[in-house]
C-alpha cells in the first residue's frame, strides 16, 4: 500500500470539532489547568507535612504509654502480667502515582514533563514496532483501507527507540486533546490534517519539518516510509519549558469492580481487518494481556511480545471524510470522539461491559458499568482500542476445567481396542 503523505494542496473543509453535549448525569473528570495543577501539588505537600507531623506525635505518645506500662509492671511483679495492646502509627502515605498508569512514580517523583504522543504505523510493513511496551498508554485508531494506526503516549516512562513514525490522522486531535497540552510527534500528513493538529491544544513536532529532522533515527534494514524512528528524550527536548505533567484520564484501583466474574475476560477478539485481526489473551503468570494478529504473536523489535495490563475497547461512530489520503483514492476516516457508546474493559482476566461517555475533546471519557458504578483500571499500562461500530468485539471466558474423576484426575475418553 502506498504511503499517505501526498498532500492534496488544498486546506480542505473545516475539520469537525467532534464536540458533543454531555450525556445526562455524566460528570467527566476535570482536566486541570497548569496553574491549578501547581496549586494542587502545593496543597498536597502541605497536607503531607501535617500528616507526617501528626504521625511523629503519635509515635511519641505510644512510646510514653509503653514506658508507663513497663514501670507499672515492675512495681507489681506479684500480679499476673496481662498483654498490652500497643497502637501502631499509620504508615506514611504512598508516594505520588504516575498520572497515566496509576503506578508509583519512579524514584517517588512524577517527571516534570508533559505527555508525549508518538504516531506509529501498523500496516504489516510497519511491523515490528518499537517502544510500545514502554508507553504508558497506546491508542489504536481506524484509518483508511480498514487498517489501524497507533498513538503511543509516554510520561512517566520513556523509550530509547520508538516507531516507526508515520503521518497524522484526524482522530489524533481527539486522542491528544485530552492530555493537558501534550507534545505530538509524527511524520507528515496531508494539509487539512496538519492544519487540524496546529489548531489543537498540543505542541506539534512534525519530523518531516527541517527543524525537527535531527531527531530521526533511521532503522537499519528498513526502507522509507517504514524506517523513521526516534527516542523519547530527543522529542521531549523540543519543548523543555513545559514541565507540567498531564492530569489522569483513567481511574485506577487494585480492587476489581463489584460484580466482576473471574475468568470472564480470558481474551478479546477485535477483527479490524485481515491485516489488523487483533486478539488479546490473558496471561496469569505475567498479569498482562498479550497481543497477536490472526493467532501470530505480535513481537516487537526487541523480541518481546506486545503486552498490556488493561485493554479498553470503545465502540465509536466513524464516517468517510472528503480528504484524500493517498494515491489509491483512500479518504480520511473521521471518528466521532464525543457522546456515548458501548464499552468493554479487560483487566485481571475479567471482562467488564458498560458505556463510555465523553462530553468534549479536552476531557477524557468516563467508563460506567451497567449498574451505574464507575469502571476502574488496574494500575499499569493500557491499550485503548477505538473500534468502528459494526465490528463485532468478542470477549471470551476461560474454558471450564475438565471434570475430575473420583481419584481427582481429569477424566478422558478412550476408544475401545479392537
Amino acid at each position: 500500500m502506498a504511503d499517505d503523505q501526498i498532500p492534496d494542496g488544498s486546506p480542505g473543509p473545516t475539520p469537525p470539532t467532534g464536540e458533543g453535549e454531555p450525556a445526562a448525569g455524566a460528570v467527566p473528570p476535570t482536566i486541570l489547568s497548569r496553574k491549578e495543577l501547581r496549586q494542587q501539588s502545593s496543597n498536597s505537600s502541605s497536607s503531607r507535612a501535617w500528616r507526617y507531623g501528626l504521625g511523629a506525635v503519635a509515635v511519641i505518645l505510644v512510646a510514653a504509654v509503653v514506658a508507663l506500662v513497663v514501670t507499672s509492671g515492675a512495681k507489681t511483679a506479684s500480679t499476673s502480667a496481662k498483654p498490652v495492646a500497643v497502637a501502631t502509627t499509620t504508615a506514611p502515605p504512598a508516594g505520588p502515582a504516575c498520572p497515566l498508569t496509576g503506578l508509583p512514580a519512579p524514584g517517588g517523583t512524577v517527571p516534570t514533563r508533559p505527555a508525549l504522543g508518538v504516531k506509529i504505523g501498523n500496516y504489516p510493513d510497519d511491523r515490528p514496532s518499537a517502544g510500545l511496551n514502554q508507553a504508558d498508554i497506546v491508542f489504536e485508531e481506524p484509518v483508511e483501507g480498514a487498517i489501524t494506526r497507533l498513538v503511543a503516549v509516554f510520561q512517566c516512562r520513556s523509550a530509547s527507540l520508538v516507531g516507526d513514525l508515520r503521518s497524522a490522522r484526524e482522530p489524533d486531535a481527539a486522542i491528544m486533546s485530552q492530555l493537558s497540552n501534550p507534545i505530538f510527534a509524527h511524520a507528515g500528513g496531508i494539509n487539512p490534517v496538519i492544519a487540524l493538529m496546529q489548531s489543537s491544544p498540543l505542541t506539534e513536532v512534525n519530523l518531516l519539518d527541517g527543524k525537527y529532522q535531527a531527531a530521526i533515527i533511521q532503522q537499519p534494514g528498513r526502507v522509507a516510509p517504514y524506517s523513521t524512528f526516534a527516542n523519547t528524550a530527543s522529542l521531549w527536548a523540543f519543548d523543555p519549558s513545559d514541565v507540567t505533567p498531564p492530569a489522569p484520564i483513567f481511574q485506577y484501583s487494585t480492587t476489581l469492580p463489584a460484580g466482576s466474574v473471574a475468568g470472564s475476560g480470558a481474551s478479546v477478539h477485535i477483527p479490524f481487518s485481515s491485516s489488523s485481526d487483533v486478539t488479546w489473551t490473558w496471561n496469569p503468570s505475567t498479569g498482562t494481556y498479550l497481543r497477536s494478529y490472526a493467532g501470530v504473536p505480535d513481537k516487537l523489535i526487541d523480541g518481546s511480545q506486545t503486552a498490556a495490563v488493561n485493554v479498553v475497547v470503545m465502540t465509536v461512530q466513524t464516517a468517510t471524510g472528503s480528504w484524500l489520503e493517498n494515491s489509491e483514492g483512500g479518504h480520511e476516516v473521521l471518528v466521532t470522539a464525543t457522546g456515548t457508546g458501548p464499552l468493554v474493559v479487560m483487566r485481571n482476566g475479567v471482562a467488564i461491559t458498560g458505556t463510555w461517555s465523553r462530553s468534549s475533546l479536552t476531557t477524557p471519557a468516563t467508563f460506567t458499568a451497567a449498574d451505574g458504578a464507575p469502571i476502574t483500571l488496574q494500575p499499569g499500562n493500557t491499550w485503548e482500542e477505538l473500534v468502528p461500530a459494526g465490528i463485532t468485539v468478542t470477549p471470551a471466558a476461560a474454558p471450564a476445567p475438565a471434570p475430575a474423576t473420583a481419584s481427582g484426575a481429569s477424566s478422558t475418553t478412550t476408544k475401545p481396542t479392537s
